[in-house]
């Protein structure tokens, strides 16, 4: 145990050991603090110190740097001031540049300005030049639509006055007549502008008994035939007892079309007129003969039409064909040619070498006769030179000589 006296009151207070301790320490804490408390004054005192001088050094520095900055700033304004009379005399310059440049452009651009609104001008009238254009092409293609559109109309009145006019017919072969010559015409009416080097012409080669009405064949500019078509018309008056159907000639067509060629074959026919499926259009029947189909006549010209141009695209494949098939007929016909050539000299070879012996005998026989002739010739040659000799020595005076006749028709003759 220890006694503490208290330095204030005097009081004396015991202690035990851990507590003194405690006291202690914290006397040591109190001395500790106070010495750095002491020591922290003391360096702050210092650092105020070297503050106040580096802070006095540094106005003193800041000062010289400002009297610095001002020196330069006062040279650079004298500076300045010259650069600045040197630009205002070259800004002087440059305004007077620009303003010449200015005005220049001002000129340009009024000139292109004129050359531009020059140009809309002129394209403005070129406009309105094929504005005109178009609208006469477009005037004659409305009066070329009206009058194919009158055409038509009246193509149309004129079958249905056809049809009227069939009514009233009471001959069956005037009616088949009436009805071929109505074809004839609806195609004559078009033949130039659509169909100008097509043949449509009335069959009249009888083959095996029988014939079609009309043949219809057209060929590309290489005179290749790309389109056959045979027709058959058909009609029957109202009182015919008898009423025909329109398969009652599919097999006859089906043979006029193969005995002429033909690759087509078309009933136009007025047969069966309450029939539907007939009524209907172009009635395919190929089901029962190739390439064969049953039309009313106002489906004439519109048949033709559709079968021209579906063969007309595959013409040049025939035409390319035909030429691969003329090639290899030359060759063909080439090669019979030379071996009929081989065989026909052979036979005229032999002929001719037998001909030849018989002709050289011949010539033998006739050399043996002129050589004969010849001795003839010169026979006569020396009488008839024997007898020119006599002539020449004959004269007047020995064909008077007693002879007073002859000798006073000479004189006479003299005289005159």
């Amino acid at each position: 145990m220890s006694e503490i006296k208290c330095p204030k009151c005097g009081e004396v207070f015991t202690v035990d050991k851990s507590a003194y301790a405690e006291i202690l320490l914290q006397i040591k804490n109190q001395e500790f603090e106070k010495e750095i408390k002491e020591r922290m004054e003391a360096i702050n005192r210092e650092k105020t110190a070297e503050t106040a001088l580096i802070v006095e050094k540094s106005k003193k520095d800041q000062e010289k740097t400002i009297q610095e900055l001002k020196d330069k700033i006062a040279r650079l304004e004298a500076d300045n001031k010259l650069k600045e009379k040197e630009a205002s005399s070259e800004k002087t310059l440059l305004e007077n540049k620009y303003h010449q440049e200015i005005e220049m452009i001002k000129k340009d651009n009024e000139r292109l300005v004129e050359q531009a609104i020059h140009e809309k001008e002129k394209k403005i009238d070129e406009l309105n030049n094929k504005l005109l254009l178009k609208e006469k092409e477009f005037a004659l293609e409305e009066n070329k639509i009206k009058e194919q559109h009158a055409f038509e109309i009246k193509q149309k009145e004129s079958e249905i006055a056809f049809y009227k006019d069939l009514k009233a017919k009471a001959s069956t072969k005037l009616l088949g007549e009436t009805l071929e010559q109505h074809c004839l015409n609806s195609f004559n009416q078009i033949r130039m502008v659509s169909y100008p080097h097509a043949y449509f012409e009335k069959d009249n080669d009888i083959v095996g008994g029988t014939k079609g009405d009309f043949i219809f064949r057209d060929t590309t500019e290489q005179g290749v035939e790309f389109i056959s078509i045979m027709f058959e018309m058909k009609n029957e008056a109202d009182e015919t007892a008898t009423k025909h159907k329109n398969e009652d000639f599919f097999k006859k067509l089906d043979e006029d079309r193969n005995k002429k060629n033909c690759e087509y074959a078309v009933l136009v026919s007025l047969l069966e007129p309450d029939s539907e499926l007939y009524n209907s259009g172009i009635v395919d029947v190929s089901y029962r003969y190739p390439k064969m189909y049953v039309i009313r006549p106002q489906f004439f010209i519109p048949l033709i039409s559709l079968l021209y141009n579906a063969n007309k695209n595959a013409a040049e494949y025939k035409n390319q064909l035909e030429i691969i098939k003329n090639q290899n007929l030359d060759i063909t016909k080439f090669e019979e040619r030379l071996l009929d050539f081989q065989d026909k000299f052979s036979k005229n070879y032999a002929l001719a070498s037998s001909k030849f012996s018989s002709a050289i005998e011949e010539i033998d026989k006739t050399i043996d006769h002129l050589n004969k002739v010849k001795e003839g010739l010169l026979g006569a040659d020396r009488n008839l030179r024997l007898a020119n000799d006599k002539a020449q020595d004959l004269s007047i005076r020995k064909l008077t000589h007693n002879n007073p006749t002859m000798k006073e028709k000479f004189d006479e003759l003299k005289d005159k």
